[in-house]
């Protein structure tokens, strides 16, 4: 059969499809709004499975949150998420075999696969968003840590305490690496409130100085992290993903990082897997397993 529903649950919406082995989606991608209690998800996700039951090897779910190294339960929720989220059973919700797993891990994998970092058996994938996740491939292998949060990327960039993360600390990398920290950036230069990344994004365009210089520290900021990520873990490549990484210069950064690391040089790309490399890399991690 070599086919398994692949499913994604955000904070905003859950998308699912069937999907081969390869990483090919077959037939139509659907979508839906995600629920607002954690049983309405449990309930609607058994139906989305009931659905296509019959039809599949297995069932994979790319999930926010930190996942166990079994791949069996959500140990870490998310603010995005409802509370009780992590009390699901998921293995419950089908008769067939459920993997899930975090969704910033699921999309490194499928970028390893099938993306821009093929070929590489070294990469750090960072998912520029509302916030920053992160997935972290080892020697081809996923990097989970002892209990499955390995790659959060919330290390600290300012002893300054200038800016309260969502995790609860200050001065962490999402804080100015994100969409909200290019916005947060931009406020203090500009003593503006009311800026959207949209704002900033259009008054780069139109030659503006103050969104300018907010968006250069931003990308500045995002070279930072990357280049001690380099040192760190010495990947052959990194790749941004998310919604903000299309507006990065990944040149620039690039050549910031190699004119400073200590490892050998890096390349940085722009991700390939798409819009669903999620529950993409959810069927192809869990296909290792069949």
């Amino acid at each position: 059969m070599n086919i398994a529903l692949g499913i994604d649950v955000g904070g905003t919406k859950i998308s699912y499809a069937l999907i081969d082995f390869n990483g090919e989606v077959k037939g139509d991608i659907e979508k839906v709004h995600t629920p607002k209690t954690a049983n309405e998800i449990k309930e609607l996700l058994r139906a989305i499975i009931l659905k296509f039951e019959k039809d599949v090897e297995f069932v994979a779910i790319a999930t926010a949150g930190t996942v166990n190294n079994e791949n069996t339960k959500v140990i870490g929720s998310t603010a995005n998420l409802p509370s009780g989220y992590k009390e699901i059973d998921f293995a419950s919700l089908s008769c067939k075999r459920v993997f899930i797993e975090n969704d910033a891990n699921c999309a490194a994998w499928a970028e390893y696969k099938i993306g821009a970092s093929k070929g590489f058996k070294n990469s750090v994938m960072l998912t520029l968003g509302t916030g920053v996740g992160g997935g972290i491939i080892i020697n081809g292998k996923l990097l989970k840590g002892k209990s499955g949060g390995a790659g959060e990327m919330h290390f600290v960039m300012s002893r300054n305490q200038r800016r309260k993360c969502t995790c609860g600390s200050w001065d962490c990398f999402e804080a100015y690496a994100s969409g909200n920290g290019l916005r947060q950036t931009a406020i203090e230069i500009t003593n503006n409130e009311n800026i959207t990344t949209y704002d900033i994004v259009d008054g780069v365009k139109n030659g503006d100085k103050k969104f300018i210089e907010a968006f250069e520290t931003w990308q500045n900021d995002i070279a930072l992290g990357i280049l001690g990520l380099a040192n760190l873990f010495d990947p052959d490549c990194f790749v941004l993903s998310g919604s903000m990484e299309k507006f990065a210069d990944v040149e620039k950064i690039e050549n910031f990082v190699n004119s400073c690391v200590l490892t050998a040089p890096i390349k940085i790309y722009h991700a390939k897997a798409g819009n669903y490399s999620g529950m993409l890399g959810a069927v192809l991690l869990g296909s290792l397993l069949n």
